[in-house]
């Protein structure tokens, strides 16, 4: 086997990748090393490559030049020492969260909450993650470590490009896990015909949602995110009025989940409106990114017991929810459309996305040519 491997790297804020040679990293005490065969490139990634420091620079990027790359799905190629349950070829999604097992939060089997919690190939949320980050970097490379406790084991009937999206698809999971998300409860997503929106679309049908509402800019997205269910998906453009006053139109008091997937830039009145879609007892998640700071009627929030939560990424154990989905056939992934690219056409993809078909577009590196 070769010492060395193709990776994408960054080497400063706002440039594009240079594709190089690198060493073939050796997978440490309970990490194992995977082949990588699919990176989904995620929309927000060409603001994490050239703005990210100016809008969140508490939120630390690893240590330049860095490998990239959030969404990786591969097979294990190589076992560390001290790994139990993990075999060489084994298919597996490798979910981005990292964190010290070491903090309070991480001792209390809160991981996600840990003080150094940070995304492989990404970035972090407290100046310790960096130590995290450039000990495991991210999938837009030939070869990649991760921690046996990332992986998630990949069903037969479920391809590596689909499996590439789970990063996306779980944040989405997990915010309606959050919120309660169950049969007879009716939900409404803000963007729902975005990357992050249409997982609410893919997981109703696995969820027992039969009440979605969801809004978006794009009419020709929204009638092909409605047509995926129908009679089970109403759909509304942001530019024929007011969400809540739309909501109460075609759900009567309100719905009892609102899910928000706007972007950062996105308009503060439409996370209002969909606050005002609540009916009494209503949750909303933020999974969006929204940006600054929000007015709201906190007296109304009180009297009508609502509740906003903020939900960040998931779990591997969530991410192995949604393997099994697949894996029982109650989650639909073939409404993804694929755009594979090579590991040396990185730049070309990121740049590419600004042109995808919506939250349908599934862009994909895939670094082993397969």
């Amino acid at each position: 086997m070769s010492k060395t491997m193709l990776a994408a790297r960054m080497y400063n804020v706002a440039e594009e990748m240079r594709v190089e040679e690198v060493p073939i990293p050796t997978p440490g005490f309970g990490d194992v090393r995977v082949r990588v065969h699919a990176v989904n490139i995620v929309p927000n990634l060409s603001n994490i490559l050239s703005m990210w420091t100016t809008w969140f620079p508490g939120d630390p990027l690893p240590t330049l030049p860095a490998t990239f790359g959030l969404d990786p799905a591969g097979e294990i190629e190589a076992v560390g020492e001290g790994v139990i349950g993990w075999s060489v070829g084994d298919r597996v999604y490798v979910n981005p969260g990292r964190y010290c097992l070491n903090c309070n939060a991480c001792r209390h089997g809160d991981m996600v909450n840990c003080s150094s919690y940070a995304f492989a190939g990404y970035f972090g949320f407290s100046p310790s993650s960096v130590q995290l980050l450039d000990r495991y970097q991210g999938g837009l490379s030939e070869y990649m470590v991760a921690p046996s406790y990332s992986l998630v084991k990949l069903p037969d009937n479920l391809d590596y490009n689909s499996a590439a999206r789970f990063g996306y698809l779980g944040t989405m999971y997990s915010a309606l896990k959050k919120a309660n998300a169950a049969p007879g409860k009716s939900l409404l997503v803000n963007g729902i015909n975005g990357t992050l929106g249409l997982g609410a679309a893919l997981l109703a049908p696995a969820m027992g949602l039969t009440e979605v509402y969801g809004t978006g800019r794009n009419p020709a997205a929204l009638s092909a995110v409605e047509a995926l269910l129908p009679g089970r998906i109403k759909v509304h453009s942001l530019a024929d009025g007011p969400v809540d006053e739309w909501v109460h139109s075609v759900a009567g008091g309100g719905v009892d989940i609102y899910v928000d997937a706007l972007g950062p830039g996105a308009d503060h009145e439409t996370f209002r409106e969909g606050m005002r879609s609540l009916k009494r007892g209503g949750r909303c998640v933020n999974i969006g990114a929204m940006m600054g700071d929000l007015v709201i009627d906190i007296h109304d929030m009180m009297d009508q017991q609502k509740a906003i939560i903020g939900s960040l990424w998931s779990t591997p154990g969530e991410s192995q929810e949604l393997a099994d989905m697949v894996a029982a056939g109650t989650l639909d992934l073939s409404p993804l459309e694929h755009s594979v690219y090579p590991l040396s056409a990185v730049n070309q993809a990121i740049s590419g996305v600004a042109s995808r078909n919506a939250g349908f577009s599934n862009y994909i590196i895939s670094p082993s040519g397969e």
